[in-house]
């Protein structure tokens, strides 16, 4: 009986120490299993967190790369709860890279384009020097071709028929009156008559009924301003025909035609009125004609207008040419690079300025992450922007601001200092 007790106690001691070991054996491997799903590698979208991988990929919302996921963490100890509460739209914890503004000096080089088109101090008129009518035309048609010397119309006039009546009277029946005559003489060239018409009527004794209106320049013709409707536009005057007929009476002094001047030109820039004040008289001013690139040469600015031209929100600069050897088409477009003035001012890289339509705004490095600042801004040039008001050389901004919007909330900027 005493020896069944003992075989008993031996079972139950075997028994005990079987069930420890595969305990011991169970809860060895389970920590293993575990370890192994952690160090599976996921990926996920760094804008949209809830999108994740077991590969690599592209986000389904935005379309950025997928990148993996960083199972090992950091303790923190640089970013306070109060820091952590602000409001999205007000504050901003992050670590991307900083910038700070830089004074430099930039040579401004601005792009323009603008026309060709007549320069208005080289517009000359014809004028009819007597009052009469028009017998004949020799300019048919607009931007005729004309060179001085040329005869451009015939006038009758009974004013310049008395004229030559009272000379014949004079040379007949008071040679010796030489001042008498000689004033009569220079009445008829005052008239217009010429000095070789004034010695063929001398000559031949006979009163001429018509006088030759000749042009003293050279240029294209078209109707004077005055004689034009003012309905016409100027592309219509290639094609349509002179107001001035024959048989048309014309006054003492009235311009009857005007002469362009092809050869003495000037281009027409716009300039947006922020570039105003980097351009002066004298600037500098390269041009390239788009109908003949091959023709491109520096010219300076001679005038800038004073004045909006109506319906253009842009500032005029005029640049004076000689196109007598280049014969580039009146009206034709150009392009222009003005060499302004050098600017000294504080820069920032165009990236770390944020626009909200009227106002602009940079996130300012703060303890524990970025704070939006306002700023008033100039002009943007090589990637970089000018900034006026609002940062300090010493403040340290985000060098991507775009980076830092949260699209799901507005941005309050804070009052510029």
């Amino acid at each position: 009986m005493h020896y069944n007790k003992n075989i008993f106690w031996l079972l139950t001691i075997a028994v005990g120490f079987c069930i420890f070991t595969i305990s011991c054996k169970n809860d060895k491997k389970d920590p293993h299993v575990h370890s192994g799903e952690e160090m599976k590698e996921t990926y996920t979208c760094p804008m949209h967190l809830e999108i994740v991988r077991d590969k690599p990929g592209d986000c389904p919302i935005c379309g950025m790369a997928l990148v993996k996921k960083e199972n090992n963490s950091q303790q923190i100890t640089d970013v306070k709860l109060e820091t952590l509460l602000k409001p999205a739209n007000e504050f901003v914890v992050s670590s991307i890279p900083v910038t700070t503004i830089q004074a430099e000096t930039e040579s401004i080089e601005i792009e323009a384009l603008g026309t060709t088109t007549y320069d208005t101090r080289m517009i000359k008129n014809i004028s009819a020097r007597v009052s009469g009518r028009i017998e004949k035309l020799y300019a048919r048609y607009n931007f005729q071709e004309i060179t001085v010397g040329q005869k451009v119309m015939d006038i009758y006039s009974p004013e310049l028929l008395t004229a030559q009546q009272n000379l014949f009277f004079l040379l007949k029946n008071d040679t010796s009156n030489t001042a008498f005559i000689d004033a009569a003489k220079e009445k008829l060239l005052l008239l217009g008559v010429t000095k070789q018409q004034l010695q063929q009527i001398i000559k031949t004794g006979n009163p001429s009924f018509t006088i030759s209106v000749y042009s003293d320049y050279d240029g294209h013709i078209h109707d004077s301003e005055k004689n034009m409707p003012a309905t016409t536009m100027t592309s219509d005057l290639t094609t349509r025909e002179m107001n001035v007929k024959e048989g048309m009476y014309v006054q003492k002094g009235q311009a009857v035609f005007s002469l362009y001047n092809s050869h003495h030109l000037w281009a027409v820039l716009n300039i947006y009125p922020d570039r105003q004040s980097l351009i002066k008289v004298g600037n500098r001013v390269h041009l390239v004609p788009e109908v003949a690139p091959g023709k491109d040469f520096n010219a300076k600015i001679d005038f800038i207008e004073p004045f909006f031209r109506k319906d253009s929100k842009t500032v005029t600069v005029r640049v004076f040419f000689d196109n007598s050897a280049r014969q580039i088409p009146v009206g034709s477009s150009v392009k222009a690079i003005i060499y302004g003035n050098a600017l000294k001012a504080n820069w920032l890289p165009k990236d770390a300025v944020l626009s909200l339509g009227l106002d602009k705004m940079v996130f300012q490095k703060s303890e524990g992450g970025f704070k939006s600042q306002k700023v008033e801004t100039g002009i943007t040039y090589n990637n970089k922007i000018q900034i006026l008001k609002g940062l300090l050389p010493t403040d340290s901004v985000a060098a991507n601001a775009q980076y830092l919007i949260d699209s799901e909330s507005f941005i309050k900027v804070s009052k510029t200092n």
